[in-house]
């Protein structure tokens, strides 16, 4: 007879009683089969138990569907009209946490069931009994979830004040909530939003959190998340997949206008929300930190307090069932990272939040991928990393330059300074440092001296040391402070004239005497 009961009981007793009713009117049983659309087998069956039980048409008013189920399948696994069961009874609590564990399927268990009773429930009534057993479950449970499977991850709808203790202004904070399928294990912490640094680190602090990784995140269609929500296919946003990818964890976003696909996060969030926003409502937060140190307490408490069906608490769950399933955590934490499509400037340059970042010069105009952390700026070229820089934050230079990106006649006059020029005059003699310090002090910016300290130098590159030293002093003493003028005191062997004369450089005609400032 077990056949008989279909999946809703008060479907079930409502037919019967129309069966009776027929029957009772003198109705066939090929017109009961008609009108009721119920197989002619399972009509003579009903009426056959009914007889049995003793129930006639029309059934006194105290015989409740509850009554009428319990005289009509008595000897068939259900209870009795004393409310006691004929068949032994498994534990159903310890049965729905043990089919929680991957591989385990209600066969399996019904097997190990017949091994112990053997006179006990059939497969289908055994089935069916354990079913309703979890849907009186909180609704979390009513979805089954295997162990180390699927985590769901969200925000809570409502936030948490916090007090800035210097201006007394009340920022609000962003509630994460995280829930494992299978163990119902909750972790929640605040933040200040619900952008991408905070969702991401959110997600780094839970792995480390629950110590280890599960198959499958199951995160709402926030824009964190998910940048363009579909039934079939979901485009994932970038820097949310490359933390996925580093714990190699896989996504699969809840299907729009679909509460049912994250029922265990949904159930989470409205704990959390207890828990968190009820139990906390009298406390006054000057600081994320330390909202976070009170939500990490009363989280505890929830997660360590027995289930009233399960007889056993979420963290029990976590350490028996659930962790032992979940993937082991990488060897390294993720690195928050964004990425950028950028394109490469005439000058091998790309632009990162308003600084400027060199790339092989052979990529001018070409598309990189720019990964962006707090500390670095990495390019990427068709998948290959191209270059590598520390993070500019401020500061006059807003270009970050590397030598092996440039072409040679670039490279080449990137590698001059005035440092240089100075060192290089110094090799000379201290005029020709003198000169060197006299052209690069003159300019307004000393970067437009180069040129003029390098064609001094390759006028002197002809000359001894104590002749070049001599053509600097005059060069210095005559105000000869361009390539131009050097190379004419060269030409015309000005500073030997006047040191044949004897005179000293004063009295050479182009200079001007002190008599002509009287």
């Amino acid at each position: 007879m077990e056949g008989l009961m279909p999946a809703r009981r008060k479907l079930t007793m409502r037919y019967l009683r129309r069966i009776l009713r027929l029957h009772h009117q003198g109705t066939p049983t090929r017109d009961i089969v008609r009108v009721t659309g119920i197989a002619r087998t399972t009509i003579q069956r009903a009426l056959e138990r009914s007889k049995a039980a003793g129930l006639v048409w029309p059934l006194a008013e105290d015989v409740t569907d509850d009554v009428l189920e319990a005289r009509l399948f008595a000897g068939a696994g259900t209870r009795s009209s004393s409310g006691v069961r004929k068949h032994p009874e498994p534990d159903w609590a310890e049965l729905s946490r043990e089919l929680k564990r991957p591989a385990v399927t209600m066969l399996i268990l019904w097997e190990e069931y017949r091994k112990i009773w053997p006179e006990g429930y059939g497969y289908s009534r055994f089935c069916e009994l354990l079913r309703e057993f979890q849907q009186r479950l909180s609704p979390v449970m009513r979805q089954h979830h295997v162990a180390g499977d699927k985590l769901f991850v969200d925000y809570s709808g409502k936030r948490l004040p916090i007090n800035d203790p210097l201006t007394g202004e009340v920022r609000l904070a962003e509630i994460f909530v995280a829930v494992l399928g299978a163990s119902n294990y909750t972790f929640a912490e605040a933040t200040w939003s619900q952008t991408l640094p905070d969702w991401i680190g959110s997600h780094v602090r839970l792995f480390r959190h629950i110590g280890g990784v599960p198959r499958l995140l199951v995160p709402d269609n926030l824009k964190s998340a998910v940048n363009k929500a579909s039934f079939y296919d979901p485009e994932i946003n970038r820097s949310y997949g490359r933390m996925t990818a580093h714990y190699d964890v896989g996504v699969l976003p809840a299907r729009p206008k679909k509460p049912r696909d994250k029922a265990a996060v949904e159930a989470g969030v409205r704990f959390a929300q207890t828990y968190i926003l009820g139990r906390l409502r009298n406390h006054d937060f000057f600081s994320l930190e330390e909202a976070n140190t009170a939500i990490r307490i009363v989280m505890a408490q929830m997660n360590t307090r027995p289930m009233r069906k399960l007889g056993v608490s979420r963290a029990d769950l976590l350490e028996s069932l659930e962790r032992p399933a979940l993937r082991p955590l990488p060897d390294a934490e993720y690195e928050y990272a964004e990425w950028k499509l950028v394109r490469v400037g005439i000058d091998y340059h790309v632009e990162v939040e308003d600084f400027y970042y060199s790339v092989p010069h052979a990529l001018t105009r070409q598309q990189v991928d720019a990964r962006i952390t707090s500390a670095t700026i990495e390019l990427f070229h068709k998948g290959k990393r191209v270059a590598a820089h520390q993070r500019r934050y401020g500061g006059a230079r807003r270009h970050g330059t590397l030598p092996d990106h440039m072409p040679p006649n670039h490279r080449h006059y990137a590698e001059w300074s005035p440092a240089r020029f100075q060192r290089w005059g110094a090799q000379i003699g201290p005029e020709t440092e003198g000169l060197v310090i006299a052209i690069l002090a003159r300019r307004s910016h000393p970067e437009q001296g180069f040129r003029t300290c390098m064609g001094v130098l390759q006028l002197y590159k002809a000359l001894d040391k104590t002749r070049a030293e001599s053509v600097s002093a005059y060069a210095l003493a005559v105000g000869g402070l361009s390539s131009r003028s050097v190379a004419s005191i060269l030409s015309h062997s000005l500073d030997l004239a006047v040191s044949a004369e004897g005179d000293g450089v004063d009295s050479h005609a182009n200079v001007r005497g002190p008599l002509y400032f009287q």
